[in-house]
């Protein structure tokens, strides 16, 4: 009961979350850190353990695979580059350089903890970075950096982890053998995101042969997924993130969908909407309760003369020390391609040092950083208190808080006027799309209006295909390149939509009062508010592109 009690507590204050950072100014994951965080904070306030491993197992795999879904897999190839120099070349500098660092700063944590620590921070947090970082702000191309960076680096990341932690606890450590464990991790999980959606796919086909199953059962496969090929992939020792992350990015080119029938397919994206606001909401909910008990067990390294004073220096310098070693390491590989551009006659496509900046602050730390460094083994294979434990889990906390509120403070600021004003280029492609699509539906229904036929037919048919074309030229009306003519048809378009709304509004009226008066059962009227909440929500999504 105490555990139903708990979810329905995170899920309540998930939802007055939402509604909460429509009313202050910070972004939705620090409003729900602070959140879990006065939840937990009193005495006897909620107090909950995280299991490291079932943390990750619930969490982590789907909101990558949603995130790698979203993803733009365009951008993404076309700045494979800069992307992997950051997941993967990033990371290795990030644990070298923050591994001595802390231990200079902090002596009594022995170096290979130290690279343990500075593992698990190398990870950007792909949910964090995505909620606080403004699109609006921040050039396209820089975000699908960082969007491709952090659904890649954790994988990265917790692999080292581990190699350090195994290092800590046997005092030995193979560069070779790392190495091949590294490819291997990678290479292995990345298949075992292949295979899960091989199954996945096969499974939807024997649903999609067998026939009348319910959409129901088609959703449940694709919610599967995350979570099988994450599993798939840690049975066999290999990255679980990647593998999710795998399956993430595949399946919109795997051709899954065409065995999803339309109710399915529906289902399917209202659900991992649903799934990825919940789920994002708990995580930080969660991370939120866990920081009071950190926080109270300052660890008398950290507080040898000033109790406040001392651990939040120390906190703040590292944060200070991750941003500058990031914004050092973008500089380098911003040099570099430019150089190879020259090198190769291309035209070199630098970015500006508030760019760089920017692109440094933005890397967040969170939930994975979290989880990781809790799963460090309490003892050492003597028996005796693993080292400096309970420093780095502190400092940890520290650095995912610290990164959080300077990103939310200063990232508004830096990429302030990045942005040039203009017509969004996603938006202008979307619009070219949109005349095309329709210019190709439009030759197609006239094709077929124009077909041999007889008599009333042949009328009937050039009827409904005028009704139908006249929809279409409205649509490329409201794409026209020229500002009157678009203008113009908005303005129908705004009337359409708003008579259509006064429609639906006595649709839904007269249901009512029909089902008031007992005319029609709760079963027919179910089904009728199920069409036009479909039509308006159709409706709403013109509206919003207006």
């Amino acid at each position: 009961m105490q555990v139903a009690v708990f979810i329905l507590v995170v899920l309540v204050l998930v939802a007055l979350s939402g509604a909460l950072v429509r009313l202050v100014r910070v972004p939705l994951p620090v409003l729900q850190i602070a959140m879990g965080a006065a939840l937990a904070w009193p005495a006897r306030g909620l107090h909950v353990e995280i299991d490291p491993e079932l943390f990750l197992l619930v969490f982590i795999p789907p909101l990558l695979f949603a995130d790698a879904f979203a993803a733009p897999k365009r951008e993404l190839v076309a700045l494979r580059g800069p992307i992997l120099d950051l997941a993967i070349g990033l990371v290795f500098f990030t644990i070298v350089g923050f591994g001595y660092a802390l231990h200079w700063l902090v002596p009594s944590i022995p170096l290979v903890v130290a690279f343990a620590l500075a593992a698990v921070l190398s990870p950007t947090d792909a949910v964090a970075v995505s909620s606080i970082v403004d699109r609006n702000i921040v050039p396209a191309r820089l975000m699908h950096i960082l969007e491709g960076e952090s659904l890649l680096n954790d994988a990265s990341g917790l692999v080292m982890f581990r190699f350090a932690v195994a290092a800590a606890l046997t005092g030995s450590f193979s560069f070779a053998a790392a190495s091949l464990s590294f490819l291997y991790a990678v290479g292995a999980g990345i298949l075992a995101g292949m295979a899960a959606l091989f199954v996945a796919a096969k499974a939807l086909q024997l649903l999609n042969r067998i026939g009348g199953v319910p959409a129901e059962a088609q959703v449940l496969v694709m919610i599967l997924v995350p979570f099988v090929s994450y599993l798939g992939a840690e049975h066999i020792g290999a990255s679980g993130i990647l593998a999710a992350v795998t399956a993430g990015l595949l399946t919109g080119v795997s051709g899954m969908f065409r065995f999803l029938g339309v109710s399915a397919r529906m289902q399917t994206m209202s659900l991992w909407s649903t799934l990825s606001f919940v789920f994002n909401g708990a995580l930080f909910i969660l991370l939120g309760l866990q920081f009071p008990d950190i926080i109270r067990k300052v660890p008398p390294e950290l507080s040898s003369r000033h109790w406040i004073i001392e651990p939040v220096l120390t906190v703040l310098l590292l944060t200070l020390c991750l941003i500058g070693l990031r914004f050092l390491w973008i500089w380098i590989g911003d040099m570099a391609g430019a150089m190879s551009a020259r090198l190769g006659k291309r035209k070199a496509e630098p970015f500006g040092l508030r760019v760089r900046l920017a692109g440094s602050v933005a890397g967040v730390r969170g939930a994975i950083t979290l989880a990781g460094i809790l799963s460090l083994p309490l003892t050492m294979q003597d028996g005796s208190p693993f080292p400096a434990r309970d420093v780095v889990i502190f400092l940890a906390a520290g650095v995912i808080i610290c990164s959080l509120a300077i990103a939310s403070l200063a990232l508004p600021k830096i990429a302030r006027g990045l942005v040039e004003p203009g017509e969004d280029p996603a938006a202008a492609e979307e619009r070219r799309a949109r005349v095309g699509a329709a210019n190709a539906a439009i030759a197609r229904i006239e094709s077929i209006a124009n077909e041999a036929g007889e008599g009333g037919a042949v009328e009937a048919r050039l009827a409904v295909a005028d009704s139908i074309v006249a929809g279409y030229r409205r649509r490329i009306a409201a794409s026209d390149e020229a500002d009157e003519a678009r203008a113009e048809a908005r303005e129908a378009s705004r009337l359409e939509l708003e008579l259509r709304a006064a429609g639906i509004e006595a649709e839904r009226a007269a249901l009512r009062a029909m089902f008031l008066s007992r005319e029609i059962n709760d079963h027919t009227m179910r089904a009728l508010f199920s069409e036009i909440t479909l039509t308006e929500a159709l409706l709403k999504q013109r509206r919003d592109r207006k």
